[in-house]
């Protein structure tokens, strides 16, 4: 799963990879993580013929989905990720998969490795030759009461590749450069038409750091959260999942 994550490129390092126009000066953001607004890019409105105007737009959300069909958001869990192999059929998903396809920027996220000790061995996993990546999001616009509306969002997961499968089984889903067009098309792509997309990274496409615990707190947003840690010992036994749990629920570790 992807409970945390950072951004840390500068705002025209992101827009080049997005494909967009300009972005508002914004800091490096070293620990983002649910709740928190998050930077997401979807397809823009039909451009007029001769345009050469970029084709996807900026904004915005809570990171945290909420569907348009909730009534009372106090109630309902904190859907930060969903899973990509259900969420075309998942009542909290469908929709946004159809119509509100995203990408996610990010420089590398964070996972926790459960250990023998009572706190999991957090690791800072990046892309092995540097850069961005850009993770497969969804959007969706609820109503707030006292009728203004709050955009959000969530990032899909899928099984862990062999390189990360150690720490956890789950990962985001990194949508490359060649697929951005093709997985934001949401006018003439369904769902199914980009199922393929849904993948593992390659095993060699990221690489894991040990770190510090700092990472646990949310106040800590500092660089010094990257360095690397030292690693706690091997776990006694692997974790398993119940049937038919969800780590769209809001859990981080």
């Amino acid at each position: 799963m992807c409970g945390r994550f950072a951004l840390t490129a500068t705002p025209d390092q992101t827009a080049a990879l997005l494909g967009l126009a300009e972005l508002e000066d914004f800091p490096a953001r070293y620990n983002i993580a649910p709740t928190q607004p998050v930077l997401m890019t979807l397809a823009g409105p039909p451009r007029a013929p001769g345009s050469n105007l970029p084709n996807r737009q900026a904004m915005l959300v809570r990171w945290g989905l909420i569907p348009a069909w909730v009534k009372d958001t106090r109630e309902f869990p904190l859907l930060f990720n969903a899973r990509s192999e259900a969420a075309v059929e998942k009542a909290s998903f469908k929709a946004a998969m159809r119509h509100r396809r995203a990408l996610v920027p990010a420089s590398g996220f964070y996972e926790w490795r459960q250990t023998a000790g009572k706190k999991g061995q957090p690791y800072w996993i990046r892309p092995k030759h540097g850069g961005l990546v850009a993770f497969a999001g969804l959007v969706e616009t609820c109503a707030e009461p006292g009728g203004s509306e709050m955009d959000t969002g969530a990032i899909l997961t899928v099984q862990a590749n062999a390189n990360i499968a150690h720490i956890h089984d789950r990962m985001p889903v990194v949508i490359s450069r060649e697929d951005f067009d093709r997985w934001l098309d949401c006018r003439t792509q369904e769902p199914r038409d980009v199922a393929d997309l849904l993948k593992p990274a390659r095993p060699d496409f990221f690489e894991a750091i040990p770190v510090s615990d700092l990472v646990n707190k949310v106040a800590n947003t500092g660089p010094e959260i990257q360095e690397r840690g030292v690693v706690g010992p091997e776990p006694e036994k692997v974790r398993r999942q119940k049937p038919g749990a969800d780590d769209s629920q809001m859990t981080l570790f």
